[in-house]
């Protein structure tokens, strides 16, 4: 499959798809509890569905690499998740169709969650959030359509290509800077790397199959061609024999 995409132009997601709206829907709903129950004074669905690494290694807590992507920290939070979601999600369901957009939005989120849970098992700190699987759509987005062009915070107009690369850079310096606290950088490059392993996957899974048909059939050559050595030494030998006489 051809990821690449040399068409320039500028556009805002287009008509909602029912995957991007039904995601919006569940995000907004569960946000809508979390309001209510802070409200209430409880923290029990951020602790028992957010992502807290301790929980999900000593606990076996594991649901949480799941539902941590679908609560959010706050109405910027939602609503800039949304957006992209809704900006980058509608074309890439009508390219791949429903069920790979959402193989590929659930895997890259809960790979994300699953490399913020590797590099601080023991950590209490909760992650919430879809910006894993959101980022991997961006990065998607990129490899289909490097060249429209998007407005980086509504002003600045640049390639798609570009805001990947910027993306993905900021999140890497402020991860091993330690600045931005607050922010999951390790989800965001997690779900950038799940996603590009997701899409080029198939292309080394066909590499790996064609070199390996390759060996198979050289292996094969080489046995014929001893077998036919074998037998061509037999042949040339009973020719020289000569006759047998009954």
């Amino acid at each position: 499959m051809n990821y690449y995409s040399n068409a320039t132009r500028v556009f805002f997601g287009g008509p909602v798809t029912r995957t991007v709206k039904l995601l919006i829907a569940i995000n907004v709903g569960v946000f809508l509890i979390q309001s209510i129950s802070h409200l209430l004074g409880s923290s029990f669905i951020d602790a028992y569905f957010g992502l807290v690494p301790a929980f999900v290694t000593h606990d076996f807590m594991i649901w949480q690499l799941v539902t941590y992507m679908f609560l959010h920290g706050g109405v910027f939070h939602i609503f800039f998740n949304m957006l992209t979601l809704f900006m980058f999600g509608n074309d890439l369901e009508r390219y791949w169709g429903t069920p790979r957009f959402l193989n590929y939005y659930l895997i890259t989120g809960i790979g994300a969650g699953l490399c913020s849970w590797l590099v601080a098992v023991n950590s209490v700190t909760i992650t919430i959030g879809a910006s894993g699987a959101i980022y991997g759509l961006l990065l998607a987005y990129g490899m289909l359509y490097p060249n429209r062009i998007v407005y980086l915070n509504f002003l600045l107009p640049v390639k798609v290509k570009w805001l990947v690369i910027i993306m993905g850079a900021l999140a890497f310096f402020s991860s091993i800077s330690g600045s931005d606290s607050g922010v999951a950088n390790i989800a965001h490059l997690g779900g950038m790397l799940v996603g590009y392993l997701f899409l080029k996957g198939r292309d080394w899974l066909a590499r790996y199959q064609v070199y390996h048909e390759k060996r198979r059939r050289e292996a094969l050559k080489r046995q014929f061609e001893v077998y036919y050595g074998e037998l061509r030494r037999k042949i040339d030998e009973d020719e020289k024999k000569g006759p047998t006489i009954h």
